[in-house]
């Protein structure tokens, strides 16, 4: 039997040391990794926990594989209980941040005149399922209009609540926007229609504290490729005890329920009834270890650290001539977005992929309420984490000032 990586001692001595986090990250020696908004670097260990499941799989084949990792699967459920301060009973595995969203959205039971209300900040892979819901059930989708700041405007959105609101779509942070919307004020405004708020939490999972029950949302969907630091291919939702009793799944299987009678089943009456049976057991190992690793590093030390990363290259930027920031919101976050007078986002991209440097575009279609709004077609958008040193920060400000 293969024993799990070894993520105890190594990762609580961390500490948020630079240069241990950078031991542990390889590839934060090849250049200046500006991406963790899409998919970061995944720690030494993590890859070494996922290799050695794939290895035992090749040993033994996937199923005994997996049966000698039952328990640290179960205890993924209260490791990601603990990060989203929650109840085990109330975490479900996906694939994705979007597979975790349309498993409780496509549960929401919806009728002829019933309302949807999304941010200004929705993303395109929730606008879409949530325009074609509304499309087959005859109900409507309807932004939220933002404030000068650019976040959510609570106070617009009372002005737009009433019985027929069945669910608000709230997005922590913009994938296009470096802004972190109210939360608190926009569920206590909803909840008193009875709407069900779901946070849309994939790009805040990992870089910023969050909680089920102290946020007072509904549900909450994160992705693991990202601050989090997993493998690709998962994701987890957490959804209320409440909230659960008012959502009516649609895919399920042997998993999500029992096969009680020749025309009988039975449905879990936990939040894996919004799972599938089939997974892949060594990303989710990797995923669990991923958790486990920010809770040990502890998220709010971790959010510091990324805000700190990101203000400094936000301060750089902004001296430069021609580099407009457009970032928005009274409270800020890791990911900074930008555009280069006389270049489009893609070829800043370019230039500075040619120097070691990462960042990523954001389009149009990907936050077209928002770029909309704001009269822009596409951004460059930055994210370091905190294995990136104020060094390698300063490096990419002068790289960025060196295409002007």
């Amino acid at each position: 039997m293969v024993e799990p990586a070894d993520l105890g001692t190594s990762m609580i001595d961390l500490n948020l040391d630079l240069d241990a986090a950078r031991a542990l990250t390889p590839g934060a020696a090849n250049g200046v990794f500006l991406d963790s908004a899409g998919a970061s670097l995944v720690p030494r260990p993590i890859v070494e926990e996922v290799i050695a499941h794939l290895r035992r799989e090749e040993e033994v084949g996937g199923y005994r594989a997996g049966a000698e990792r039952g328990d640290d699967l179960e205890a993924g459920y209260g490791v990601f209980a603990d990060l989203l301060g929650c109840e085990p009973d109330e975490i479900a595995f996906t694939d994705s941040s979007t597979r975790s969203y349309l498993a409780a959205f496509d549960a929401l039971p919806l009728e002829p005149g019933d309302r949807l209300l999304a941010t200004e900040a929705e993303y395109g892979g929730n606008a879409i399922p949530l325009l074609r819901r509304a499309q087959l059930a005859g109900a409507t989708v309807e932004p939220i209009p933002s404030t000068a700041d650019g976040e959510v405007d609570v106070a617009a959105l009372r002005g737009m609540l009433d019985e027929r609101v069945k669910f608000v779509s709230l997005v922590h942070v913009p994938t296009n926007n470096g802004l972190v919307n109210p939360v608190e004020a926009v569920v206590e405004a909803a909840h008193e229609v009875g709407a069900l708020v779901a946070l849309d939490a994939c790009q805040s999972i990992g870089q910023l504290p969050l909680s089920l029950r102290g946020m007072g949302v509904d549900i909450i969907s994160g992705s693991g490729r990202k601050w989090l630091r997993g493998p690709r291919g998962n994701g987890v939702l957490a959804v209320s005890r409440a909230a659960r009793e008012r959502l009516r799944p649609r895919l399920v299987d042997l998993h999500s329920g029992e096969w009680t009678g020749a025309a009988e089943f039975e449905l879990r009456d936990d939040a894996r009834v919004f799972e599938l049976w089939e997974c892949g057991v060594a990303e989710r190992l990797g995923f669990i270890s991923a958790a486990r690793y920010a809770l040990d590093l502890g998220v709010d030390a971790i959010a510091a650290e990324v805000a700190d990363r990101a203000g400094r290259l936000r301060a750089g930027l902004a001296e430069i001539p021609g580099v407009q920031l457009r970032d928005q919101g009274k409270r800020q976050c890791g990911l900074v977005t930008f555009t280069v007078e006389g270049m489009a986002a893609a070829e800043v991209r370019d230039k500075l992929r040619g120097q070691d440097i990462t960042v990523t575009v954001s389009g149009l279609p990907s936050t077209r309420y928002d770029m909309t709004r704001r009269g822009l077609s596409e951004i460059v958008r930055a994210s370091p984490h905190y294995f990136i040193s104020p060094d390698q920060i300063d490096t990419a400000v002068e790289a960025v000032a060196a295409l002007r």
